[in-house]
């Protein structure tokens, strides 16, 4: 087996593992975690482009790197900021399942993001 045939099935296992948790899994953080998954497959899939054109001779071609650099790059704040919008959200109602999401709203029973009205300065 050759290693540009052993990343290409590397490529469709992560692209397929990362469609298969989008699809079926309801949780919010494996659908990001699942989505991860298939921008590494991405990621490899560009790598192997890349060796495939300078292993056929035509020299190593600097725009796959930069892209993959530039998506990794990208992936992880993407990664970051879902994973802070999902926090917030389960602060805000106690849970991040699908079926209990509905419509934020202020009351009594939970605490306040900001209390200004405290008089303490920390």
């Amino acid at each position: 087996m050759s290693a540009t045939m052993l990343f290409s099935s590397s490529v469709a296992a992560l692209v397929g593992m990362g469609l298969f948790g989008l699809i079926t899994h309801p949780d919010p953080l494996r659908k990001i975690l699942a989505f991860n998954l298939l921008g590494s497959g991405v990621f490899l899939l560009f790598g192997v482009i890349a060796h495939r054109g300078s292993a056929a001779g035509f020299g190593g071609d600097p725009v796959p790197q930069a892209i993959v650099i530039t998506g990794i790059i990208v992936g992880f704040s993407a990664t970051a900021l879902g994973v802070a919008l999902l926090l917030r959200v389960r602060e805000q109602s106690d849970s991040i399942a699908p079926d209990a999401a509905g419509p934020i709203q202020a009351g009594a029973d939970r605490a306040p993001l900001y209390d200004g009205d405290r008089g303490d300065s920390g």
